[in-house]
């Protein structure tokens, strides 16, 4: 980082993803914690012209409040790598590979970490026939926050009607009963596990409608639970191979006790507005959400 009194962080929001709402959100609530840690804060609503925004606004840190495909993905990564501007959150290889459903389940099974089974098959072998016994799910392997997530339910007799917009090849994963449970790690530490509790599926509307969900941090669930997902959401990001800050998604059947914890995916950017799952997480180890955004800040220039 420049030697400025006042360090100059542009904060990327928007993009073109199906989270682009979701990141608009992040982008301001991270902006105005940061300016009153401090910093001088532009943002930036992340389009085609980035890479010439940044060169004529050349800050000294790039604080990426982005979500879902091209933000989330390497690609604005790399293009930050060529730059030489520090920036928050995992890497290329990281980010890319968090990104790919399949691939890091790949990385979590060589770390020795339970996942469900899963295959990729095409949109239209999704929608023809079943192609496991349902109960299962149909979601796109590289978007995040639950956009384009399909449950088939027990008992199910025809297969899902995808909607137009989901991508040519999709997974299919066997559905995992039981309580949301999800973890943050803010570089090689977990901070806590928040269960999260909805009236129904935990889908897009749950996760950032009004009263789609209730959290409980920390979790009130047994300590061997608490404990195990603490050590496999570190133990995840590393696996990755992430940095700054990452959150791990788990399903708990307690009626299998540790067996039936399974690990469902890690976020390399979570949402990060004051009330979102990673700042309440930061707050159990006593920081602000002003004083989490500024440590990922400070955590990016220590990266270069």
């Amino acid at each position: 980082m420049s030697s400025r009194t006042n360090p100059k962080v542009a904060v990327l929001k928007g993009g073109f993803s199906a989270e682009r709402e979701v990141s608009l959100s992040s982008g301001r609530e991270c902006a105005a914690a940061l300016r009153d840690q401090g910093f001088e804060v532009i943002e930036v609503d992340a389009g085609p012209e980035l890479s010439a925004q940044l060169a004529e606004i050349q800050p000294d840190v790039v604080f990426n409040a982005l979500h879902g495909r091209w933000g989330e993905d390497g690609c604005v990564q790399g293009m930050l790598e060529w730059m030489r501007i520090p920036y928050t959150h995992s890497g290329v290889l990281a980010s890319s590979l968090a990104m790919d459903k399949e691939r890091s389940k790949d990385a979590y099974r060589a770390a020795g970490l339970p996942v469900a089974e899963s295959v990729l098959v095409s949109k239209s072998d999704a929608m023809a026939s079943h192609v496991m016994m349902p109960p299962y799910v149909v979601k796109p392997y590289n978007e995040g926050s639950s956009v384009g997530v399909y449950l088939v339910e027990a008992g199910a007799n025809t297969p899902p009607r995808l909607d137009d917009a989901m991508p040519d090849v999709v997974m299919v994963e066997a559905f995992v009963p039981g309580r949301e449970l999800t973890t943050t790690v803010m570089g090689d530490r977990a901070l806590g596990v928040t269960d999260i509790l909805t009236d129904g599926w935990y889908d897009y509307d749950a996760k950032y409608k009004a009263g789609g969900s209730r959290h409980v941090c920390p979790a009130d669930i047994p300590p061997a639970i608490y404990d195990a997902c603490m050590d496999y959401a570190l133990r995840a990001h590393n696996a990755l191979g992430c940095r700054g800050v990452s959150r791990t998604d788990f399903r708990w059947d307690e009626a299998k006790g540790l067996e039936g914890l399974i690990l469902l995916e890690t976020n390399t950017q979570p949402g990060m507005t004051p009330t979102s799952l990673s700042p309440e997480h930061a707050g159990l180890i006593g920081l602000s959400f002003g004083e989490f955004c500024a440590w990922m800040v400070e955590d990016a220039s220590c990266n270069r």
